[in-house]
């Protein structure tokens, strides 16, 4: 069973920046847009495994720092003509919080 864990507050994470969750299994890269929706995709490009939480935000993307994918924060697919997926997370915000379902 899933549960909801607080990871960071709102206020902690930059504009269009991103904060590193660290999990036993994972790091997670969670990211605020510009407009304060929450992201949370595993710090992991689909493609050589580079750390997202170090890319640049633009939109619902974030651009892996190692080879220039495009990855989509809602879905873990990377756009065309690129190919591949990281997982993304179930993240709310409450009170300020930011919570992931782990």
């Amino acid at each position: 069973m899933s549960q909801w864990i607080e990871v960071v507050e709102l206020d902690k994470i930059p504009v269009l920046g991103s904060r590193l969750v660290k999990t036993r299994e994972q790091n997670i890269a969670v990211f605020r847009g510009s407009d304060d929706q929450v992201y949370a995709i595993r710090d992991a490009c689909p493609h050589k495994g580079g750390p997202l939480s170090q890319g640049i935000m633009h939109g619902t993307t974030v651009t892996c720092p190692l080879h220039n994918w495009k990855i989509d924060l809602t879905s873990g697919h990377a756009l065309a003509p690129d190919e591949g997926c990281s997982n993304v997370f179930a993240v709310k915000v409450e009170g300020g919080k930011v919570y992931l379902q782990l």
